[in-house]
């Protein structure tokens, strides 16, 4: 196997195997009611100050019709709240609840054990290399277009 075939191999199954592991690490009996999707949101609406929905859907990439139906289940299984401004009632924000905080830290919990296998085992300088490799990777896939 050539080292494009090899390449190209790796990446398939990574892909692959990144969707179908995070959402078996994920959706556990205490987060059986939501999505990886959903988690993605509650990762974007965040533990830090309150984010307006055009903040969440910008990190997203996603529209705000899309946004708001997400956070529409969220609301109604209550790991979100919503609210609009006192100074400008065009703006809404969006908020975690204690249920969506220990939901958000599940999924960084898993992301930080993912992030740490990678790193173990790599030399000084190894990690620079990989996030230049990852970052070319990822101009890639946002500038691709057919």
């Amino acid at each position: 196997m050539d080292i494009y075939e090899s390449l190209n191999r790796i990446l398939v199954d990574i892909f692959n195997d990144i969707l179908d592991i995070e959402r078996k690490a994920l959706i556990t009996d205490e987060f059986s009611d939501i999505s990886v999707n959903d988690m993605h949101i509650i990762e974007a609406v965040g533990i830090k100050e309150p984010q307006t929905m055009g903040q969440i859907s910008r990190y997203l990439g996603v529209t705000m019709g899309t946004l708001t139906t997400g956070l529409n289940g969220l609301v109604k299984k209550e790991y979100v709240v919503r609210y609009r401004s006192d100074k400008d009632r065009r703006v809404v924000y969006a908020t975690l609840t204690e249920k969506g905080i220990a939901a958000y830290f599940h999924h960084q919990n898993f992301h930080k054990k993912m992030i740490e296998k990678v790193m173990e085992d790599l030399q000084p300088g190894e990690a620079e290399v990989l996030i230049r490799t990852f970052d070319r990777l990822e101009q890639f896939f946002k500038s691709y277009d057919n």
